[in-house]
């Protein structure tokens, strides 16, 4: 690995995993309730499950990239969010985060090994790092949304602790 490909996959694997800019996200999620996480906001869109699957979704579709697969493209974003508000169950919540940490592994795992300026077989005109970054910048962007409803809910910070408090 090149000193270059070296120095952007440690500022990739920082910003997959939530570092100086964000809370990690792995301490933002963990203690979701299924009334927190079902909870709908008036004049939000969406609830924090929703998110979460969101977040999922399109993790899923760029790791799948990464790994040399065509993911199904979806007809409409409308696609990646799911209907339902809620989960079912505790067991589908958790299963939900356990999904979206366990991709953020798999992309932080990419981002140690990877040749980051390798284009993408079924992805034209992007690299392997522009795909994680995209990952990272979007999983972003929903945390900090998370972080939002769970303040709107009076559920902030998490137990261990965050920042901004």
């Amino acid at each position: 690995m090149s000193e270059s490909n070296h120095a952007f996959a440690q500022a990739l694997v920082k910003s997959l995993v939530g570092e100086r800019g964000h809370i990690p996200m792995a301490r933002a999620l963990p203690d979701l309730t299924l009334e927190l996480a079902g909870h709908t906001v008036e004049g939000i869109p969406y609830t924090i499950y929703q998110l979460v699957m969101h977040m999922g979704y399109w993790q899923d579709f760029m790791l799948a990239h990464l790994e040399g697969n065509k993911p199904h493209s979806p007809a409409s974003v409308q696609e990646s969010w799911p209907a339902e508000s809620a989960p079912a169950d505790e067991s589908q919540l958790q299963e939900a985060i356990a999904h979206l940490l366990q991709g953020v592994e798999k992309a932080v795992a990419i981002a140690q090994t990877a040749r980051l300026d390798e284009t993408l077989a079924h992805f034209p005109g992007e690299t392997k790092g522009g795909l994680l970054r995209n990952i990272a910048s979007h999983n972003s962007y929903h945390l900090g949304e998370i972080v939002l409803l769970r303040r709107l809910q009076g559920a902030w910070p998490p137990p261990g602790g965050g920042y901004p408090a």
